[in-house]
């Protein structure tokens, strides 16, 4: 029963068992979670997502286990609970074009896995595959940033909107 709870988790509520982009599908499932956390205090977003990720690491190392120890595909566990940490304080983003931005950029990280994210999947286990999408989430936090802060520079000088 207990194993059954974990890989349904691990498994993103079944979003993981998609034929087609599994851990893209699986992800959606923490688009809404970053949305609600950016209402919420910095403080606030930070402990959750903090809490998420910490339990993510046992939840996705004993599903993978029921895959010969891999990260299998359909394990999206770690991909829903990072992406709240790519929008982590970015309270613009709680526009849907914004949020959509910071989702593409996170599975573009997330799937192509440049330096030093690919360097993340080396570590096995639950917090190996927990720290690849984390990588990710900040890579993403970092790009998002510096465009929000180009963005909202470029609009202050009345450079006209765009």
């Amino acid at each position: 029963m207990v194993e059954t709870l974990n890989l349904w988790l691990a498994l993103g509520l079944g979003t993981g068992l998609s034929p087609i982009a599994p851990g893209t599908v699986g992800s959606l499932l923490g688009v809404p979670v970053a949305w609600w956390l950016l209402g919420r205090p910095l403080s606030r977003q930070a402990w959750v997502i903090a809490l998420l990720l910490v339990l993510a690491v046992p939840v996705c190392h004993f599903a993978s286990l029921q895959f010969a120890g891999s990260d299998h595909g359909g394990i999206v566990a770690d991909e829903i609970v990072a992406f709240p940490l790519a929008v982590i304080g970015l309270r613009a983003l709680r526009h849907p074009l914004g949020m959509a931005l910071a989702f593409a950029v996170y599975r573009v990280f997330d799937g192509l896995k440049p330096p030093p994210i690919h360097l993340a999947e080396r570590v096995s286990g639950g917090f190996g595959i927990v720290l690849d999408d984390t990588v990710a989430a900040i890579a993403t936090w970092l790009v998002v940033a510096a465009g929000l802060f180009v963005w909202q520079r470029y609009r202050a000088r009345g450079s006209g909107a765009i």
